[in-house]
This record gives C-alpha cells, sequence and structure tokens, in this order.
C-alpha cells in the first residue's frame, strides 16, 4: 500500500523549489513597497548628502647613504642615515606639520554656500574673504551667518545691522572686514566658520591617507574633502612643507655650530687684538726695530720648537673647549659644534653619531611626550655617546700634553742659548709667539665657519615630489551606483527577514511538507476549506472542489481497506477544533452515495457535534444503550436527504466516559453493526488529550488522524510519528484538513495531484472571499485570463 504512494511524495519533494517559490511570492508587493521606499531613501540621500571628494599626490623619500661599502667602525658610531619609511608616514601625518599647511593655506576661515538644505564648501571660489584684525577667544571657533542684501551691502546673521563691503565691523567674536574678491557672483546666503589651527589640522589628518608602495621608498598621499581644490591644495602644501621640514632639521646643527663659531671668533680677535697692542707698545717703548736679524742664529731651533708646541697647544685648546662643552649640563642635548681641527677620525666619527641622534630625539619631540620611550631611549643613547666622546677626548689631550712636554724639552735647550740675549728680546719673543698661536686660532675658526656657510647654503631635502595632486571633480562619497545597489539589497533582505522571522515564530501546521519532515506515516489526502454554512458537503449532486476532495479520499481508503468488505473507520486528532466531526460525517456521505449502508458513529460521547452538524435534534445514543435504557436495534438515525447514510447518537453526556466505553455492551453493539452496515465510520474524541479513541482502537479496520492547517501544532506531529511507529492505531492515515487558498500559492494538490481552486476544471467554482493580498496577485492567475480569453473566443 506505502509503495503505491512513495511516487506522490516524490513528486511532491521535485516541486519543492516551485513551492517555496510560490510561498514567498506572495509577498511581492511587500517587496516592492520596501524596494521602492529603500530606493526612495537613496534618492533622497543622493540629492542632499554632501559630496566628497579625493585626491593624491606621491612623492619618494631617498635615503642619505648608499647601501653598500663605507666605514664599518663609521656605521657603529653614527646613526643610519637610511630612512625609516614608517617614521616617515608618521611625521607626514603629525599635527604639526599640517599646522604648518593650515597656516600657509589660511585654512583657519572656510567658506560655506547656504542652499534649501544642502550646504557647499566653496573654497578658492568664494566671491569675497574676511580679514580678521583681531579674534578675541583663539582657542574656540565660531561662525558667522552673513545674509547679502545686494553686491555691496550685507548683514551679519538675518536682522543685523546693515555693512557695506569693506567696511571694519565689530561683534563678540573679534574685529573683521569682508574684502570682495574679483571673480564669482554674490547669492544670497553664506556660512564663515573660523576654527583654531589645531582643531582644522586635526580635521585634515583624520581624512588623510599615507601609504607606501611596495618594496620602494614611494609614498603615495591621499586626502578627501569636501571640496576637490581643497584636498589637491592640502596635500601639494603638504609635501612641500615636508620638504622644508627636513631641511630645518638638517641645518639645525649646522647653525649651531655657527654660532659657536661666531662666538669664538670675537673672543679671540679680541685676545689677538690685546696681544697686537701690546707688541706695538714694546716697540714703541724699547725701540726693537729687527730682532730677527739679531737672533737669527739663536732662535732658528727654538722657533721650530715653538711652531710645532703651538699647533699642539691649539688642538689641546680645541680638546679643552669641546670638553667644558659637553660636560656642562645646558647642553646635555644640544648638538657639539665641530671637532675645531682636532686630527682624530674616532673623534670625528663619535660627533657625528651624537648630532644625528640629538637630532632624532628633537623630531621625536615633535609627536610625542618626554616620557615617551622612544625618546627615553634615543636620551640614553645620547648619553652613552656622550661619555664615549668624553673618554676619548681625555685620550687626545694626555697625548697632546706629552707631546707639548717633549716639544718643549727640545726647545728648552735652545731657550739656554737665548738668555744670553738681552731681556728685551726676551720679552719680544713670547708677546710674537702669543700671538702667532692666537692668530692660528683665529684663522682656523674663520675656516671652518665658512665650511659651516657652505654646508647650510647646499643642504637639500632628501625627498622629491613624483606627481602633484590634481582636483578630481568626480566625488568619491556618496557611490551612486553603490548607494542605488545597496538600496535594493536592504529592499529585498529586510522583506526576506522578516517574511522568515514569522515562517520562524510560525509553530503551526501550514502544509503537507511540515508533516511529512517529522513522519513518514501515509497522508491520504487534503480536504479544502468550506467556505459554505452546510457540514454535510458531499450529496450525489454537489460538483464542488471539496465535495471532490471526498471522493478522491474514498478512492484512496480503497488501497487501505484492500480485502475488508464490512470496514470500521476511526476518526481522531490530537485535540478539539481540527475538523474531526466535518471529516467523519463527509467521509460517511461519500461512502453512502456508493450504496452503501453507512454509518456513523458519535463516539466523542465528551463533545458530541455530528448530530449538530447534521440538524438533527439529539436522541438516544450508545449512553442510554450501555446503561440499559435502550435497544441496539433502535439507535441507528437515517440522516434527511442522505440515501444509505446512518448516524448512532452520542445521548446523554456522561460524567465517567473513559470507563463507559470499557463496558463489554460494545463488543455486542459493533457485532450488531458489522451484520446490518456496509461502512462503520467512528468519530472519536482527540486522541491527544484523552484515550478514548485508544480504546475503540481494537475495534476498528483503520485510522484517519486528522491534522487541521494552521491549527495543529507541528509538535503534535511528533505525537502522530509515534503512534505511528508503536502501532497504536491501526493502519493511520492522515488527512490534511482546511486547506485555504493563500495569496501567491493558489491551491496545489488535494489527494495525489489535485486541482486549484479557480482552475475552471469544475462545474461549480467554490466563491472564495477577496482579500486584499488576493487582488494584488489577480494578475498572476494566468488561468483566469486563459479563461476569459477562452470565453471571449467562443463568443
Amino acid at each position: 500500500m506505502e509503495e503505491q504512494f512513495n511516487p506522490a511524495k516524490k513528486e511532491l519533494a521535485a516541486l519543492s523549489i516551485k513551492d517555496l517559490f510560490f510561498k514567498y511570492i506572495r509577498f511581492l508587493p511587500l517587496f516592492i513597497l520596501a524596494i521602492s521606499l529603500s530606493l526612495f531613501v537613496s534618492y533622497l540621500y543622493l540629492r542632499y548628502a554632501t559630496l566628497i571628494y579625493s585626491s593624491t599626490g606621491t612623492m619618494v623619500v631617498k635615503d642619505e647613504k648608499s647601501s653598500g661599502g663605507g666605514d664599518k667602525f663609521e656605521q657603529l658610531l653614527n646613526s643610519d642615515g637610511r630612512k625609516n619609511i614608517q617614521n616617515e608616514i608618521e611625521y607626514l601625518k603629525s599635527r604639526p606639520l599640517m599646522e604648518r599647511v593650515v597656516r600657509s593655506l589660511n585654512l583657519n576661515f572656510s567658506y560655506i554656500a547656504l542652499g534649501n538644505i544642502k550646504e557647499l564648501n566653496i573654497y578658492n571660489s568664494s566671491p569675497f574673504y574676511i580679514e580678521a584684525y583681531k579674534i578675541n577667544d583663539s582657542a574656540s571657533g565660531f561662525s558667522l551667518n552673513i545674509v547679502f542684501e545686494n553686491e555691496e551691502q550685507f548683514r551679519i546673521d538675518k536682522g543685523g545691522n546693515l555693512l557695506k563691503l569693506g567696511q571694519v565691523f565689530t561683534n563678540e567674536n573679534g574685529v573683521f572686514r569682508i574684502i570682495r574678491n574679483p571673480w564669482g557672483s554674490i547669492s544670497n546666503e553664506y556660512k564663515v566658520e573660523w576654527k583654531p589651527t589645531h582643531v582644522v589640522a586635526n580635521e585634515l589628518l583624520s581624512n588623510l591617507l599615507v601609504t607606501p608602495k611596495q618594496n620602494t621608498g614611494i609614498l603615495i598621499i591621499s586626502l578627501q574633502a569636501t571640496n576637490p581644490q581643497l584636498a589637491a591644495n592640502v596635500i601639494n602644501q603638504l609635501m612641500q612643507e615636508y620638504q622644508a621640514a627636513t631641511i630645518e632639521d638638517k641645518n639645525l646643527a649646522i647653525q649651531n655650530t655657527l654660532r659657536f663659531i661666531d662666538d669664538r671668533v670675537i673672543f679671540v680677535q679680541r685676545e689677538l687684538d690685546s696681544i697686537n697692542r701690546q707688541l706695538q707698545l714694546f716697540q714703541q717703548q724699547n725701540n726693537f726695530i729687527d730682532p730677527e736679524a739679531q737672533s737669527s742664529n739663536y732662535f732658528s731651533r727654538i722657533e721650530e720648537s715653538n711652531r710645532e708646541a703651538s699647533t699642539q697647544t691649539l688642538q689641546l685648546n680645541n680638546a679643552e673647549m669641546i670638553t667644558d662643552y659637553l660636560s656642562d649640563r645646558r647642553n646635555n642635548f644640544a648638538p657639539v659644534p665641530s671637532v675645531l681641527g682636532i686630527n682624530d677620525p674616532t673623534l670625528s666619527q663619535m660627533i657625528t653619531g651624537y648630532n644625528t641622534t640629538q637630532i632624532d630625539r628633537q623630531r621625536l619631540l615633535e609627536n610625542a611626550p618626554p616620557g615617551n620611550v622612544a625618546v627615553k631611549q634615543a636620551e640614553q643613547e645620547i648619553e652613552v655617546l656622550r661619555t664615549k666622546i668624553l673618554e676619548n677626548l681625555r685620550n687626545i689631550k694626555t697625548s697632546y700634553r706629552a707631546a707639548i712636554g717633549k716639544i718643549q724639552g727640545q726647545g728648552s735647550a735652545a731657550e739656554n742659548q737665548v738668555r744670553l740675549l738681552p731681556a728685551k728680546l726676551q720679552v719680544y719673543t713670547d708677546i710674537k709667539r702669543a700671538q702667532g698661536t692666537k692668530l692660528v686660532v683665529y684663522n682656523s675658526l674663520l675656516e671652518k665657519r665658512e665650511e659651516s656657510a657652505i654646508a647650510l647654503a647646499s643642504t637639500i631635502s632628501n625627498t622629491k615630489v613624483l606627481q602633484d595632486a590634481q582636483p578630481n571633480s568626480s566625488p568619491v562619497s556618496p557611490d551612486e551606483k553603490s548607494s542605488r545597489l545597496l538600496a535594493i539589497i536592504i529592499g529585498i533582505v529586510l522583506p526576506a527577514l522578516f517574511i522568515f522571522a514569522l515562517e520562524l515564530l510560525n509553530d503551526k501546521v501550514n502544509s503537507r511538507n511540515d508533516i511529512e519532515k517529522v513522519t513518514s506515516a501515509t497522508i491520504l489526502g487534503e480536504v479544502g476549506h468550506n467556505y459554505g454554512k452546510q457540514a454535510l458537503v458531499v450529496t450525489s449532486n454537489n460538483r464542488k472542489v471539496v465535495a471532490e476532495q471526498f471522493r478522491i479520499l474514498r478512492s484512496n481508503l480503497q488501497y487501505v481497506l484492500n480485502h475488508i468488505t464490512k470496514p470500521v473507520i476511526l476518526v481522531t486528532s490530537s485535540f478539539s477544533g481540527e475538523g474531526k466531526s466535518f471529516i467523519s460525517t463527509n467521509i460517511g456521505a461519500v461512502m453512502a452515495i456508493t450504496g452503501k449502508r453507512t454509518i456513523i458513529l458519535e463516539f466523542d460521547i465528551r463533545k458530541p457535534k455530528v448530530l449538530v452538524h447534521l440538524n438533527i435534534p439529539k436522541k438516544p445514543g450508545l449512553t442510554n444503550y450501555l446503561l440499559g435504557k435502550v435497544n441496539m436495534e433502535d439507535l441507528p438515525v437515517p440522516v434527511p436527504g442522505s440515501e444509505n447514510l446512518f448516524v448512532l447518537p452520542c445521548g446523554p453526556v456522561p460524567p465517567n466516559p473513559a470507563e463507559l466505553l470499557l463496558d463489554e455492551k460494545l463488543s455486542d453493539l459493533f457485532l450488531f453493526l458489522r451484520a446490518n452496515f456496509d461502512v462503520i465510520v467512528m468519530d472519536t474524541a482527540p486522541v491527544g488529550m484523552v484515550s478514548d479513541a485508544l480504546t475503540l482502537s481494537k475495534f476498528a479496520d483503520c485510522s484517519l488522524y486528522i491534522v487541521r492547517q494552521g491549527h495543529t501544532y507541528k509538535k503534535q506531529v511528533g505525537l502522530i510519528d509515534e503512534f505511528f511507529q508503536q502501532g497504536k492505531l491501526p493502519k493511520i492515515n492522515l488527512i490534511l484538513n482546511d486547506v485555504k487558498v493563500k495569496s501567491g500559492y493558489g491551491y496545489y494538490g488535494y489527494g495525489r495531484y489535485g486541482y486549484g481552486y479557480g482552475s475552471g476544471y469544475f462545474d461549480e467554482e467554490e466563491e472564495v472571499p477577496k482579500n486584499g493580498m488576493n487582488k494584488w496577485f489577480n494578475w498572476l492567475d494566468m488561468k483566469k485570463w486563459k479563461k476569459k480569453k477562452s470565453k471571449s473566443s467562443s463568443i
């Protein structure tokens, strides 16, 4: 039996996608409305949203040192000249650098043209500009609403005093003057905003993006702004300010060296002038004109010794000056001016590394507080280098002192010969020697100053602009295509989620698929909703849909009741209200019209409804018989208007129905019924609530379990499967009752294949009440169109 119904199940499974489509297509008006609303909101957004423009520029950061070669010892002592790209990116995104851009482009003032709804940034195209003579509170921003009465007159805020272009005016924010630009026409209303430099810089930095090009030193700088020219100008000025800042950083050590040399030149020049005046006075007082001719033979060796001693003394003095400079705690974080002619490569390398580390620390302080880890690390590196330099200077000074002592010893021998000369010659020689020493120092300082000045003038930036930023008039936001696509997606997703939520929260049986997913019990057929007022819909002359569905149920029952001549059919359900009595009545009627004597047993003795549905007055019945008050031959009552159809009433509702059904007289009653009737239909109490149906199941040949669409809970189908698997009821077959036509569904499949309402197949169509959703989907009903077309063609 079940094998014959498997093809129908496969056919329904194959149509599940189609069913799913029609299940959701009924909400098409909701989808159309949601998409329309989303597109309308998208239109409003695109119409009134502030347009955002983007501009991009590129620059390359070059290393100050080549990657190969070089003195390894120098590389250890000096900081690496190669640029860390990430550091340069952070420097470009630093607020101090952006503040320089704001000041250079005068971006504290922004000019906005006011429309009815939308505001437009008119940077570089404003027909006027504002001169600020005084701003009362430079830490807070403010705005001015300017309303032009004509080309020459305006008011500050509506209702303010009438002012002229070029006229100085004062308000609570400061003293200002509005000056007309030679371009552009003046519209009605503008808003001018002034913001502090750091606020404007932060706003620009929030929209700035600096990204490195992979495996290169190229940086891509992009900025989004409400004006394309503004974005391009900011990027170009940022690259220029960055180049200038890098040059300033490099020149800082050279400028400190120049200041130190200038101070030393002034000091040495004063000493040299004093010695020259002393020599001149000595020559005038002692008439000492040509001492060289007199002492050439005695001082030849002394002169050589003095020259060497002077050179060593000069370098020793320079070493002392550098030592004093480094020992002074006020210069802890200042670059060392210069080695000042000390011929020691190691010292030069150390001082170069020391100065470079000082510069790096200053750059870190521009973006980080003094307590930052990177700053502390730089300070520790400075202290280590300073200690190494002082140690190296001590060794150099020891070497110079030893050399000076040796040279002076050699000169002492020559000086013994000089003692024979007059005292005047000795004094003259001392003065000349001091003069020569100071002159050497003076000339050396002048030479170093010229070298530093040349280095300062020849400093260039390590960056190069590859491509200037250009204004792009195509906005990047909002994106029209993306906005509309997103609107369509939202218009589809939101209703879909709403529908899904409805389906998720729906715990009622709505289709035979809900049943088949839980139990493998056979679904005998489906019965549509009865829109008529009579419960008995099956008559000999009724050809409506519901009547035909009962005829198909009768045909399907032949496979279930095969070889059973006088079957007893038990009808039950999970709980009250699922149409059990309605099905029992019409199953009996559809059997009776075939000529079989059929009786309907009103065995739901707790809540009988069969007689009420048939409009038959109450009569003695089962309970009267079981109590011995009536004979069983008097129990069957013929149904008026239905030949061969009888009903056995329930009788009065007893106080103990479950115990009453255990009476042995019930067996005698069924023997009598089987002897006098061809088909017996038992309308029993709901098996999900009481045990009456289980008690009566021993008399039945098969069971029809009623499931009502939109009424039976899905979890109750599990109870049906339990009865089916455990065989508690004989030959369970399910009937899906009260199947309604739904918008978008049509009605598919009563019985196994079925037809839909309004298909034009039946002579008498069921009148289905129209609702709003039905009217929306009338245009989807192709069968009606075909039917109308066929009628018109036949006319």
